[in-house]
């Protein structure tokens, strides 16, 4: 099984980005338990700050991989690219936030990409990336 977790701008600084919304945990080390939890699954981890090659990877993973984690971070509320994107592809993406978006300022209150998504994930911290590994290993199992 291949899952590929893509995550947008700013994400590359967690574990020094605002700590108590984010946790001191940076997402290299969380991958690393993710593989070790996981190990049944290949997965890929792609991280940018640009709008642009989020789409590319979603395009370059998405008719062969069994699934995506997208954390597209703050393009969630602005990116009708990211949404027409997901859209292109037939790998289903389930959305993940670290923080519960609803819960933020009003602006984050709206994901402009969930629609296009299989299902989402918010306010579970890290362990939200468990979830939708969890979601696409037991799918598969009841194919």
């Amino acid at each position: 099984m291949k899952i590929q977790i893509i995550n947008g701008p700013n994400l590359n600084l967690l574990g020094k980005r605002e700590p108590d919304i984010y946790g001191n945990s940076s997402f290299e080390s969380y991958f690393a338990h993710l593989q070790q939890e996981y190990p049944e699954c290949e997965l890929s981890y792609f991280q940018s700050n640009h709008e642009g090659a989020i789409i590319d990877k979603l395009h370059e993973v998405g008719f062969y991989t069994d699934g995506v984690v997208l954390n597209a971070g703050a393009y969630t509320h602005t990116s009708i690219a990211i949404h027409d994107a997901i859209k292109a592809i037939t790998t289903p993406v389930l959305e993940v936030h670290i923080s519960n978006i609803h819960a933020r300022e009003e602006f984050r209150h709206k994901s402009i990409i969930a629609p296009a998504c299989q299902g989402s994930m918010v306010g579970l911290g890290l362990l939200g990336y468990d979830l939708a590994i969890d979601f696409f290993v037991k799918r598969l199992k009841t194919k």
